[in-house]
């Protein structure tokens, strides 16, 4: 099975099941010396997590830095962390077997591989994204090193706790700056910056679609209007590009929006096919998100720092 690397030089591996024992990375190209320590992956963790007020599954997610690190620094060598699953309730899953719920990956799992862990999703689990989470803390501290920040933030407008009563869910945006990013970084032709960020942002479950800048707005623009102007000191007065230029980056703030999907696990009814071909009316029981954009957001820093610490790692072979 592949599709579970992400990175060309600072390199991430995930692995791991929703119910299943674990989950974990392994990080790989991280340089040696860099200070890192487990309570500053904890911190990154315990933002993912939901508490009670979003509905969902509730763990610790107490994380252990199995290699990699010693006495408080990198050592060049592949970081391995876990976290290890302590709050499964599977038996909620047991009438979900032979079916495929709506909007989840359960029918195209079974399709691609003929069989598939029902437990959560398996690997389709939005669990999966605490081993990016851990991941991109180590990204954020390695970029940190060259003062570039990555911070996002969440646009919702449903009333979680209605949704909640109601057995529904919502989407939301997610908005993302980077600041403090050189000019320069990004690798054409099919590695462009923008490409390699809308892999990555994409390659989160509810993550259905990205803007740089202005976006879809630059459809209905001129060029007169679109092209961001200069204003002195190497400044411009808007920033239509979002930071990016033919993949490359400007040395302007990184700004893009992610477009999250309604949570597709809810208890209201919902007619589903079954592995038979029948349809049968569910309702999905468990602990589920009515919204999952709030915990996602330090997913998407996650990702958006493995981007660029992988970029900037590159960038060194770029000239003399």
């Amino acid at each position: 099975m592949s599709g579970n690397t992400f990175g060309s030089i600072f390199k991430v591996t995930t692995f791991g099941e929703s119910h299943g024992k674990a989950m974990g990375c392994v990080i790989d190209g991280c340089p040696a010396g860099l200070e890192i320590s487990s309570e500053e992956i904890q911190k990154e963790l315990d933002r993912r997590r939901p508490g009670k007020k979003y509905g969902s599954r509730d763990e610790k997610d107490a994380l252990e830095i199995l290699s990699g690190v010693f006495e408080g620094k990198t050592l060049g060598s592949p970081i391995a962390v876990i976290v290890r699953n302590e709050n499964q309730n599977s038996q909620d899953y047991n009438e979900l077997k032979d079916i495929y719920r709506p909007g989840h990956a359960d029918f195209t799992w079974d399709s691609k591989y003929g069989l598939r862990d029902h437990r959560g999703g398996g690997r389709s689990s939005g669990r999966e994204t605490l081993c990016r989470v851990a991941a991109g803390a180590v990204a954020k501290k390695f970029l940190s090193l060259y003062g570039i920040k990555v911070n996002a933030k969440a646009i919702t407008n449903a009333n979680i706790e209605e949704l909640l009563k109601e057995g529904d869910s919502s989407g939301g945006i997610i908005s993302c700056v980077v600041t403090g990013s050189p000019a320069g970084l990004g690798e054409p032709v099919f590695d462009k910056l923008d490409a390699r960020l809308s892999c990555a942002i994409l390659s989160i479950g509810a993550c259905k679609g990205i803007e740089f800048g202005a976006g879809f707005k630059a459809a209905g623009m001129k060029g007169s209007e679109n092209n961001d102007a200069p204003c002195g000191n190497g400044k411009y007065a808007t920033n239509n590009s979002g930071g990016i230029l033919g993949g490359i980056s400007t040395g302007q703030d990184i700004i893009f929006n992610v477009a999250v999907k309604p949570t597709p696990s809810i208890s209201k009814p919902q007619k589903a096919y079954a592995k038979d071909g029948s349809i049968k009316e569910i309702s999905v029981k468990g602990r589920h998100d009515a919204c999952i954009v709030p915990r996602a957001v330090v997913v998407v820093e996650a990702m958006t720092s493995l981007v660029l610490a992988d970029l900037l790692l590159l960038s060194r072979c770029s000239k003399v």
